[in-house]
């Protein structure tokens, strides 16, 4: 329908007249002109994935794809003008982020081949859909729920909650409560190895696939020789989702689009790599794997193998997270170099200065500007916004943005204020804990410290990464508070072990004063 036209008639009728339009125009369009037809907005009140299809000399059978998104499938509104510039002889400014719409041709064109590639389009646009409106009611949920988990916590360490002779039960609920909790984050991205969003209604199915997923992390953490120690549960449940989400980025972050910590075409932010939520989950399961496999070294007199592992380890989240072709994340490497610098420098008992503190810091500049720096070698339509970045400093355009991400950040904290202050004020408090080892909070973990020798490190090296994220990343609020949802329970999950081992060791000369 024309611009400025009413729309009248029943659905029927307005579509009856688009096809008659497209139809005229497609009559009168030279011979051998290509044919684009895209919707370019909503119907209704309801944002959904829209329809873009193509026939040309340029567009045969197939599917339309766009290196801006790296989905098969999934296009922008932006590639649709680079594309118009490109087939006219123009060049298309870079500044418009978009590139030009491939015609994937399709291996077998018989019916049944088209229905299947057209159920696998409606499936994008349904579980873009279903998911977009379940996303705040799981995170409400998950928070809340966590809530509850550290209230228990509470209750059952002061002692308030089952007496000495129930406590091992409670410590032992409260641990295996604590590791399913931290087993969500990686249980969502899984979910969508499954067509939930088919399910009536929809959150019943992504429940039901999250909660499935949950169950298998929590059981191999669980189970096997590792559950005799504190540590066992948490690294297995760590590698789990560092793994889900490696593997996930590498093979094109089908996964993340569209599920419930993922990535959300209808918002279009990103469409692959890591996002401020992708890589906080990312870095605090390999900061704390790290901790926990070079605590059982340390403690048997491994410094320098605890040392390596710890650096080939973050070398490893340095690379997968950073990598233009994988992660593409410009924000996630210099908060991850400083962290895991930390923890093998406390590793090898080496004293953090000032100046290797401000060394590091330089190097991880370095290390983004030169991973930007290759990006930008790469032709325009192929850079990742690395690229753009390096692109921006020689247009001058970079304090620009860099003030807007700060703008961005600081307009979040202070728009939903009081809530998100809690973040910066949590990470302080974290930091104060941390930094003190007489105070309450760290009184309370020195048990566990002395069992997991790299435990405290470890937990700085965490708070450092978290800490930067959220200061150098545009909506960095979600960084520290994403990252508690995999921390908190599995240090909840260390802490009722020590204590439950405690608590058995106790029970003989309890029973000895009685008699």
């Amino acid at each position: 329908v024309a611009t400025g036209e009413p729309t009248q008639g029943s659905r029927a009728d307005q579509i009856a007249a688009v096809d008659q339009r497209i139809g005229e125009v497609r009559a009168a369009a030279p011979l051998g002109a290509d044919l684009i037809v895209a919707s370019l907005s909503d119907a209704g009140t309801s944002e959904r994935l829209r329809l873009v299809v193509a026939q040309g000399p340029r567009f045969g059978a197939g599917r339309l794809d766009s290196a801006s998104t790296r989905q098969p499938g999934l296009v922008q509104a932006q590639d649709l003008t680079v594309t118009l510039l490109t087939l006219s002889g123009l060049t298309p400014p870079s500044s418009l982020g978009g590139t030009t719409l491939m015609s994937v041709p399709a291996p077998d064109n018989s019916e049944g081949a088209a229905q299947s590639r057209l159920r696998s389009l409606i499936d994008q646009d349904e579980a873009s859909h279903e998911v977009h409106s379940l996303v705040p009611p799981f995170f409400n949920t998950f928070a809340y729920g966590q809530l509850v988990i550290y209230l228990l916590v509470f209750l059952v360490w002061t002692g308030r909650v089952g007496s000495p002779q129930t406590r091992l039960g409670a410590l032992s609920a409260v641990r295996v409560v604590a590791v399913a909790a931290a087993s969500v984050p990686a249980s969502t991205f899984l979910a969508n190895l499954l067509p939930w969003w088919r399910v009536d209604p929809p959150m019943l199915g992504v429940v039901g696939a999250v909660g499935l997923f949950v169950a298998l992390i929590a059981a191999v953490a669980l189970s096997g020789p590792w559950r005799q120690s504190p540590a066992g549960p948490v690294a297995v449940v760590a590698a789990i989702t560092m793994a889900v989400l490696a593997i996930d980025v590498m093979t094109g972050s089908r996964l993340q689009i569209s599920s419930l910590m993922g990535l959300q075409p209808v918002v279009a932010g990103r469409f692959y790599g890591m996002g401020n939520v992708t890589f906080a989950i990312f870095v605090t399961s390999a900061i704390l794997l790290a901790t926990m496999v070079s605590s059982w070294l340390v403690r048997r007199d491994h410094q320098q193998l605890a040392a390596l592992l710890v650096a080939v380890i973050g070398l490893a989240t340095v690379v997968i997270d950073g990598s233009p072709a994988w992660g593409a994340d410009g924000g996630g490497p210099p908060a991850t170099i400083p962290a895991f610098v930390y923890l093998v420098l406390s590793i090898l008992g080496v004293r953090l200065t000032w100046t290797r503190a401000l060394a590091i810091g330089a190097a991880s500049v370095v290390v983004f500007l030169g991973v930007a720096f290759l990006d930008w070698l790469r032709p325009p339509e192929s850079r990742t916004h690395l690229g753009r970045f390096i692109q921006a400093i020689l247009d001058g355009d970079a304090l620009d943005i860099i003030v807007r991400k700060g703008q961005q950040n600081l307009d979040i904290l202070l728009g939903n204020a009081p809530l998100t202050l809690l973040v910066p004020a949590a990470l302080l408090f974290v930091i104060y804990v941390l930094a003190r080892p007489t105070s309450w909070g760290a009184k309370a973990l020195q048990r566990s410290y002395d069992r997991l020798p790299t435990l405290r490190a470890g937990l700085i090296a965490l708070v450092i990464a978290l800490t930067i994220g959220f200061l150098i990343n545009d909506s960095g609020t979600a960084i520290p508070a994403v990252g508690a949802t995999v921390a908190v329970p599995l240090m909840v999950a260390v802490a009722a072990r020590t204590l439950r081992d405690e608590v058995k060791a106790d029970a003989p000369s309890r029973r000895a004063r009685r008699s």
